[in-house]
């Protein structure tokens, strides 16, 4: 059973029933029908990012994601980090007002910067333990290119393996671009040789980011989960069901 009914989306939030739908879909087809999980959205405020805030596709995605985490968690908040050279803000998404929030978001945001992964990463740790939660976390993690600090990024994706926390990275512009080797790379970092356990997945999203069906964007943000939670479950990072 989901966290959120579809009644209860479709009286605060009817836009997103449909993704909402296409989320439940997802999660039974992967095995994750009824499972319990945080879901944090990380997104990049870098100034390549301009044009994918311009046409929508952030503000598609986190409505996206949103309707996910309504299967996953009954709060009907998604924690936000938007990040750049620096931590840009720490806020949240919610059903009840997620019309054009990532817009207001942004009105009150200074320059965008550069690429750093790992501050991101260590606002959604310190988030998460201070939230002082027991369940698994889904943190999707949106970027249209490498850091500016790959060794640092490598050193937080694995100190963050020993906490119950998996990275969906989804990269956002030209699928060929080698901008997007490094997550390449750290999607297949060795485990156990720098890693517990493998807890990152990474895909392209393209240039139209707004365009992949819901059905294709769900499968392929929860397609690596199960697998990092048997994963996790077997090494006790994440607590038995």
């Amino acid at each position: 059973m989901a966290a959120i009914s579809l009644s209860k989306v479709e009286e605060t939030a009817p836009a997103l029933a449909g993704p909402y739908r296409s989320a439940g879909v997802s999660l039974r087809k992967h095995g994750l029908d009824g499972a319990r999980a945080a879901v944090y959205l990380v997104v990049d405020y870098s100034g390549s990012m301009k044009p994918f805030y311009g046409d929508g596709s952030v503000q598609a995605l986190a409505d996206r994601v949103l309707g996910l985490s309504a299967h996953l968690d009954d709060d009907g908040r998604v924690p936000v980090v938007f990040f750049s050279t620096d931590v840009d803000a720490v806020t949240e998404i919610a059903l009840d007002a997620h019309q054009g929030r990532i817009e207001r978001i942004v009105s009150g945001l200074g320059h965008m910067g550069r690429t750093s992964y790992h501050l991101a990463m260590d606002a959604v740790i310190d988030h998460y333990l201070d939230s002082g939660s027991k369940q698994p976390a889904l943190v999707v993690f949106q970027t249209d290119g490498g850091p500016i600090n790959r060794l640092a990024a490598e050193r937080y994706l694995c100190k963050a393996a020993r906490l119950p926390l998996f990275w969906q990275f989804v990269g956002f512009g030209d699928r060929g671009s080698k901008q997007f080797d490094f997550l390449r790379r750290l999607d297949e970092l060795p485990v156990p040789d720098k890693r517990v356990v493998d807890n990152a997945g990474f895909f392209h999203a393209g240039q139209n980011p707004s365009a992949m069906p819901d059905g294709e964007l769900y499968d392929r943000l929860v397609g690596e989960f199960p697998q990092w939670l048997a994963a996790a479950r077997a090494r006790g990072i994440v607590p038995p069901v």
